[in-house]
């Protein structure tokens, strides 16, 4: 594997952890039964959007396919919600 393949999977690595992470915090604050228990993981799961989005941009810059298969697929949901 190259160390540029080896670079873009760590950043998807990244955001899947990230993202399990975001998953994990929701699903506590919807558990909690009082609110100031709630904010705490609501407030974590946002931290954990904004380091979906750092791995993100760092892997869009990496992988110019990834950027034209996003926009592929943005396209297609446009098209089906028209």
């Amino acid at each position: 594997m190259s160390k540029e393949d080896r670079d873009r999977e760590i950043l998807r690595v990244g955001i899947i952890a990230e993202l399990d992470a975001v998953n994990l915090y929701e699903q506590l604050a919807a558990m909690a039964e009082r609110e100031e228990v709630r904010k705490v993981p609501r407030d974590i799961a946002k931290e954990e959007k904004t380091h979906v989005g750092e791995f993100q941009v760092l892997l869009l810059k990496e992988d110019t396919e990834q950027v034209e298969e996003l926009e592929h697929g943005k396209r297609e949901v446009e098209e089906m919600m028209e």
